[in-house]
């Protein structure tokens, strides 16, 4: 035995492990596949062996060829022995192969449960947490039901390192096995208040995103998310918790009121970039839940603005990017804010990052108003000549479009206007976007009546110079615009001056080599200008000239006859027999312009884009049932189906043409060139730079000219859209001094009456009326229109299962399967391991008290989710419950002794234990508490009676953790004034880190109240013995900090300075000094504002949570001294009171029953602060226990003064 391990380990020595297998790749490059061939088999041999360290090896180097895109898929079992090691470098190999490979696919994953298992439960943290991470990529939805117990049990493991793994997890694992959210939700909520922060953080992310699809089901959580996003200092927990809040106050527009407060708080004070833009995009959401309900919202979002301007004018590409992204969010809701900041916008569109021009062109689209359309589609004109590549250019005309026709052409109030910057983008080269061009021509001449004579007149100009838009291959793209111009010219040939020019446009040589769709337009349209000039020649009698017409058709309409092109073959085939007949008939001297007419007789509408879809179905038509029957499957399948036209059978039996030999293909290959070279039409392969149109009939007016297309070109006779903007602007002017002469009228008869405030005037988009009124005729609908249908959700959607109440009492049914070995016992009565050992006496009492049990917590559920909320929501205190102040003593002492003894059992389910707990709870306080009613009887009898029953357990059950959970928090702001003059206010707030210790931040937000530019600022702090300015490296002690911002007139920005603070016990006030540069017009100077910088002892405190038990073993250890304080006078809510102790002196509440709470709080030095409140009809008392007297005395002095303007 001893000599086969020496053998194996002399084998292992010369086997290659990863570096020789990726060494020895980079040395075979040019025959890399052949080598890794190689190394396959090599590894194939190596499974082969017993020895797990030779597996582990061959395993490792298969994971690396996984990477390169191998397949393993084959060693999927040999991974499973590997997985088995009991050595954790061998397990870990194994693990890592598995979450790489395996997939819901594999075949051998169903092995992997039991060693899944084994290891989750192994004593070893590193074994468990290794199976959590591997199980997270690979898990399927058999190994998320098989599993979900023991994860969730893992939730209160000890360590915080597996307990985080497995919150992480569940989330994969409801994904999978959605029945499981539901039982494992109480547990997942509990760790959003676990001592560990990274636990506390994993139950944030997994909450979150589980909300973010469903928010509705969370909104119950709102209040305890509402306490950690104000308590915690995690920037990422932060960011989760505000994305949450935008995706439930949608649902509770009430949630808005409470939010606002704290977010603008966040926009000011934090540094975060990250953080700041999700606080914006919170307060959107919450200004659009509030609509109207939010008098004072304004103010809001002009911080947000200002703070997103300081984002755009950075110099960091990303920051200006998530500047525009947020500021087109705010765009949606007030435009009027975000359009005092076109001229930024605008500076944008010059950036050299793509990326950043197209974000601002979608803001422009919001931007646009009536009174800045013409200055804004001007300036992107001009950006459209500059621009530099297709992509952006093409952009650039899509976006000038979608402004202008954006809300049914609401913005627009000249039309001609409009049409003709329509025709100068025709001059774009290089473009694909003709099409849109085109589409929007067609668009407003059909729907805008009044603009058609204008319109046809410029289609008619295109239509002349058609030769220039087609002329280059590089404009292939804009010759589309042909299309829009040749139908528009025939459909409303009504409203041309020349008619016959146009019609001779159209039939030119060169039009010939268009693409098919659009000479098909062109020969139908050709005839509705013919029928209009036959019936204008005929009304004024001039026959010959309506002769010549018919001829110049019947000798233009060959050349579209022998097109390429099928459609427009057939539509040149047909309408030149038309006109072949017509021709005849003028011969016989029968007039023909009415009947010609009549084939275009009526007016076409638009459609709607959705009208087929919105036919509603006839009655008695269904669209599932079998058009024809179909076949049997006793029939059998060679059978030939039956004709299903008659002359089926006659198509089949016609001979086919026998195939043309060599000889004959050769003869008509020779015949087809001799009649393309004496087609004076078709196209030859080596084209000419110049054609010869001028040589056809009625073109010879055209010059043929060499064109430099770098040069933009210009269709002669176009009005440039430029003097439309000076028209409009001189037309703009005459209707406002018409309207304030009408105003001055109005006040002139007003002059009786009570005198008004005058205001400046501005001129608002309804105040602007059109140049000339248009008809927009809508898009036709089919009748009995069917509503709009609802795009149907995706049904693969794995977020749609998890779609659950979670208020809802959970029953039997759902609890998580438990694996257990099989006993005759056990299945017989499986209730009696479920029963306590201390309560098996009595059984009857039990099973009373269960129901009594489950009847409370459905009614407890119930209230949590409606009144609860509501309470939390509401803005009127409910109603208080007087309650004597020696109960409320007694019963948080024996609470929190019960919460200590409290026993868990091993062996029993996760939701049993829970249940059980529930219900020994209440049945202790009962007890101890029916104790100490029978120690005061004697005492005070009368007393005794009025207390409320034991039974009662809402009456007598504490609020724990600071969930205050009555009445809305009154508005309060943690920024003191600290020193202000013309030029400038600020305003500060101290906080302290317990990781940083002895150190506090001083957060200084200076605000520019001048029109002057400030800069070079610089603030400066006299130390003294116990308090220190931390100075950048090489400072002296004189000198002082700069500000790392410069000020603009009427903006605000932060900036935060760190002191170091010797001893905490004493409040202390340093002076100091902001020195700075005002800059405006008339010039430069030097200013400065003294201040003085309070450092109270309540600043040096930080918001620590405390759970109950560890609470109550400070109190016994001895080591704290007391103290204590009374303010009478006191109107305050109890709720209110604790929430401005709370947020003033940075306590948390442990615990509260009625108008008692106990607080803990702790100082950056490590010091304990326990406070006990107790409200009495008109007084307040506090009772305090410190590690340090002196500090606790001025702490309560300093609460003293806080509680005396409650």
């Amino acid at each position: 035995m001893a000599l086969k391990m020496v053998k194996g380990s002399i084998d292992r020595m010369f086997d290659k492990n990863l570096q020789d297998l990726v060494r020895g790749i980079r040395n075979h490059k040019e025959d890399e596949a052949k080598y890794i061939s190689q190394c396959i088999d090599e590894i194939k041999q190596e499974l082969k062996q017993d020895n797990i360290a030779v597996k582990a090896n061959a395993v490792c180097k298969l994971t690396y060829l996984q990477m390169l895109g191998y397949d393993i898929s084959w060693a999927a079992f040999n991974i499973i022995e590997v997985m088995s090691a009991s050595k954790f470098t061998f397990k870990r190999i194994g693990y890592l192969a598995a979450s790489q490979c395996f997939h819901e696919g594999t075949d051998v994953i169903m092995l992997t449960t039991n060693q899944i298992r084994k290891d989750l439960s192994s004593p070893s943290q590193y074994d468990t947490g290794v199976a959590l991470t591997g199980l997270s990529c690979f898990v399927t939805p058999d190994l998320a039901r098989d599993l979900a117990n023991d994860i969730m049990t893992l939730m209160s493991h000890t360590k915080p390192y597996i307990r985080k793994k497995a919150v992480l997890i569940m989330y994969k694992v409801f994904l999978k096995y959605p029945e499981s959210l539901r039982p494992a939700f109480p547990r997942l909520k509990e760790k959003l208040e676990d001592p560990d922060p990274g636990v506390q953080s994993a139950a944030v992310n997994v909450i979150c995103e589980l909300a973010r699809r469903n928010p509705k089901n969370y909104l119950s959580l709102a209040p305890l998310f509402f306490k950690l996003m104000t308590s915690s200092t995690n920037n990422w927990v932060l960011i989760k918790i505000i994305k949450l809040f935008g995706a439930l106050t949608p649902l509770e527009p009430r949630l808005g009121k409470k939010l606002i407060e704290p977010l603008t708080n966040l926009i000011h004070s934090t540094s975060a970039m990250s953080l700041l833009y999700e606080c914006v995009n919170t307060v959107i959401a919450v200004l659009i839940s509030l609509s109207s309900g939010m008098p004072n919202h304004s103010a809001s979002i002009q911080l947000c603005v200002q703070k997103l301007r300081i984002l755009i004018e950075d110099s960091d590409q990303n920051l200006k990017y998530l500047g525009l992204l947020a500021m087109s969010k705010i765009l949606r809701t007030h435009p009027k804010s975000v359009q005092a900041h076109k001229d930024l916008v605008l500076q944008c569109l010059d950036d050299k990052d793509e990326s950043i021009r197209l974000r601002a062109l979608d803001l422009l689209y919001g931007m646009v108003s009536k009174k800045n359309l013409m200055e804004i589609v001007k300036k992107l004109m001009t950006h459209v000549d500059k621009a530099e590549g297709t992509t952006y250019r093409d952009e650039l005309l899509t976006k000038i479009i979608d402004i202008c026709s954006q809300s049914n052409y609401q913005h627009i109030t000249n039309f001609e206007w409009y049409i003709s910057i329509l025709v100068e983008l025709t001059r774009l080269e290089g473009t694909r976007h003709g099409h849109l061009i085109a589409a929007q021509m067609l668009d407003v001449a059909i729907r805008v009546k009044a603009i058609r004579r204008f319109a046809v007149a410029q289609m008619s100009a295109l239509l002349d110079s058609a030769h220039l838009v087609a002329s280059s291959p590089q404009r292939s793209g804009i010759c589309e615009v042909l299309y829009a111009a040749a139908w528009i010219c025939g459909e409303f040939s009504e409203h041309l001056q020349e008619p016959q020019q146009t019609l001779e446009a159209m039939l030119r040589p060169k039009v010939t080599t268009l693409p098919g769709h659009i000479q098909a337009v062109y020969v139908q349209n050709v005839v509705k200008l013919y029928a209009a000039i036959l019936q204008q020649k005929e009304q004024a009698a001039d026959v010959s000239a309506a002769q010549e017409v018919t001829q110049l058709l019947v000798e233009r309409l060959p050349q579209f006859v022998q097109s390429a092109d099928l459609e427009v073959q057939e539509r040149a085939s047909c309408i030149l027999q038309l006109v072949k007949h017509v021709q005849k008939l003028q011969a016989k001297d029968v007039p023909v312009a009415e009947e010609v007419s009549a084939l275009f007789a009526g007016e076409l509408n638009p459609v709607a884009p959705k009208a087929q879809k919105k036919v509603p179905v006839p009655e008695g038509l269904d669209l599932d049932a079998w058009i024809n029957e179909p076949l049997s499957d006793s029939e059998s399948e060679d059978e030939k189906p039956k004709a299903m036209f008659q002359d089926e059978e006659q198509r089949h039996t016609k001979p086919r043409a026998p195939e043309a030999d060599e000889q004959e293909l050769a003869r008509r290959r020779e015949a087809r060139r001799q009649e393309q070279a004496n087609n004076p039409f078709y196209i030859k392969s080596s084209p000419s730079p110049q054609k010869r149109y001028q040589d056809a009939p009625g073109v010879e007016h055209i010059p043929v000219v060499q064109i430099d297309l770098s040069v933009p070109l210009k269709v002669p006779g176009m009005p440039l859209s430029d003097q439309y903007v000076k028209l409009e602007e001189e037309r703009r002017h005459r209707q406002r001094l018409e309207k304030d002469k009408r105003k001055k009228k109005k006040r002139e008869r007003e002059r009786r009456g009570t005198r008004r405030h005058s205001s400046l005037h501005t001129e608002s988009d309804e105040d602007i009326a059109p140049a000339q009124r248009v008809d927009i005729v809508t898009e036709e609908m089919p009748e009995n229109a069917l509503p709009s249908d609802e795009d149907d959700k995706d049904p693969n959607d794995p977020y749609r299962a998890l779609d659950i109440d979670l208020d809802k009492p959970l029953a039997d049914s759902e609890k998580l399967p438990v694996q257990k070995h099989r006993n005759a016992e056990t299945s017989k009565s499986p209730e009696k391991e479920d029963v306590p050992l201390v309560e098996k006496k009595s059984k009857k009492p039990k099973k009373k008290e269960k129901k009594h049990k489950e009847k409370e917590r459905e009614k407890k559920k119930k209230v949590e989710k409606g009144e609860d909320l509501d309470f939390w929501l509401s803005t009127t205190p409910p109603a208080a419950t007087p309650a004597p102040e020696e109960l409320e003593v007694n019963t948080t002492v024996t609470v929190l002794k019960a919460g200590q003894e409290e026993p868990r059992g091993e062996e029993q389910d996760a939701d049993e234990d829970r249940e059980q707990d529930l219900e020994k709870k209440p049945s202790k306080h009962k007890k101890k508490k029916h104790k100490k009613d029978k120690e005061e009887r004697p005492k005070d009898k009368r007393k005794s009676k009025k207390k409320v029953p034991p039974t009662d357990e809402e009456a007598a059950e504490p609020v724990e953790n600071g969930t205050l959970d009555e009445e809305p928090l009154p508005p309060m702001s943690s920024y003191t004034l600290l020193a202000e003059n013309s030029y400038i206010k600020m305003t500060y707030d101290v906080q302290g880190s317990l990781q940083k210790d002895s150190q506090v931040t001083v957060s200084v937000v200076l605000e520019n109240q001048s029109d002057s530019f400030l800069k070079s600022m610089e603030l400066n702090v006299l130390d003294s013995l116990n308090a220190r300015l931390a100075r950048p490296e090489g400072s002296s002690v004189h000198d002082g900090v700069p500000v790392p911002f410069q000020l603009p007139p009427g903006i605000s920005n932060e900036a935060q300075f760190v002191f170091t603070i010797q001893s905490i016990v004493m409040a202390q006030k340093l002076k100091g000094t902001l020195s700075f540069i005002a800059k405006n017009d008339e010039g430069s100077t030097h200013e400065k504002l003294d201040f003085k910088l309070h450092f109270t002892c309540t600043s040096y405190l930080v918001t620590t949570p405390c759970y109950s038990d560890a609470f109550a073993k400070l109190l016994e250890s001895g080591d704290l001294n007391m103290s204590s304080i009374k303010v009478d006078g006191i109107s305050m809510s109890f709720h209110n009171l604790l929430a401005k102790i709370c947020f003033h002196h940075r306590f948390s509440v442990v615990e509260r029953v009625d108008s008692c709470a106990s607080m803990y709080s702790r100082s950056i030095q490590g010091h304990h602060v326990c406070l006990l409140v107790k409200k009495g009809e008109k007084s307040v008392s506090v009772d305090g226990k410190c590690s340090d007297p002196t500090l606790l005395s001025n702490l309560l002095e300093e609460m003293k003064e806080t509680l005396a303007t409650c």
